[in-house]
């Protein structure tokens, strides 16, 4: 009966046109073709659902009942494929944004005031997670991420400048222990680690033609990378983050950034999604917030 909702609302209209002329042409299709349609939902439904004579139609017994069914849930559907339609349209509905915290501060929080001031009708249901996500398997609409972690086949957008990763630790540790000058002296140092559910984050190094990776091994890790610099202020260890998260810190003298010349930038994050096809205007609008010129 796969033809079951569209014969249904062909039969409201006549019923409420009283006339296969005139709802025929409402339709959009020949006049044949509606009673053809209504005769074949009469015949599986085994009930005549209109009178029909030379001058007019009107529904029976049986059609009026069913139209006092029909009538509502065609008008709900009617209301719900224009919502839908509307989200193509205008922006408005739900976006679900996955994104790192230390990204939602950075990118998302200092436009957030002026974004929902220029598009009242959109929500944002922003969830946190360091880890990368399948998009599609978590229903998620887009999601911001550092670039090497994004999967190519995603269509990703830049929302930061270039950045990068600073060494630091706090004067109090390093009254007890030397500074280090090469990466390779950090296994001689407690190394607080950022970490993701699969393991911890490798601090990469580069200088000229040389380059490594450390694994941050110290007392703790943790998935939070607030808790990471407040340990490190703490006096537990060196730790790594974002270097213009920590620019007030270093100027206070709370910080000392050590390897500077052993940290080059990176591309930063990008806002990443599925598929440019049939693109929400939600979403449309808040990529073209977020992006940052190359």
């Amino acid at each position: 009966m796969r033809n079951d909702l569209g014969e249904l609302s062909a039969f409201a209209i006549v019923a409420e046109e009283r006339s296969f002329t005139r709802a025929a042409a409402r339709l959009g299709i020949s006049q044949s073709a509606l009673s053809h349609s209504i005769s074949g939902l009469e015949k599986r439904l085994g009930l005549q659902l209109l009178a029909r004579t030379t001058r007019s139609v009107s529904p029976t017994s049986a059609g009026t009942a069913l139209l006092h069914e029909l009538a509502p849930a065609l008008e709900r559907i009617e209301r719900a494929v224009a919502e839908t339609r509307k989200q193509r349209e205008t922006p408005s509905g739900r976006i679900r944004l996955i994104i790192p915290r230390t990204a939602t501060k950075k990118v998302v929080l200092p436009k957030l005031a002026q974004f929902a001031r220029n598009y009242p009708e959109i929500v944002l249901e922003v969830t946190s997670s360091n880890d990368p996500v399948d998009l599609v398997a978590g229903e998620y609409d887009a999601g911001v991420q550092l670039g090497e972690f994004i999967q190519r086949d995603m269509i990703a957008v830049r929302v930061t400048k270039e950045m990068r990763l600073a060494i630091v630790g706090s004067p109090k540790y390093f009254k007890s222990n030397s500074i280090p000058k090469h990466p390779q002296d950090l296994k001689d140092h407690a190394c607080i680690g950022f970490r993701f559910s699969n393991g911890l984050y490798r601090w990469e190094f580069e200088k000229g033609r040389k380059a490594l990776t450390v694994s941050p091994q110290g007392p703790a890790s943790f998935d939070d990378p607030d808790l990471v610099i407040q340990a490190v202020l703490d006096g537990v260890g060196i730790g790594s983050a974002m270097e213009d998260s920590l620019r007030d810190l270093i100027a206070q003298g709370r910080l000392v950034q050590v390897l500077r010349d052993w940290c080059p930038s990176f591309p930063g994050y990008f806002l990443y999604y599925p598929s440019r096809r049939n693109q929400p205007a939600a979403l449309a609008a808040l990529i073209e917030t977020l992006r940052v010129s190359e």
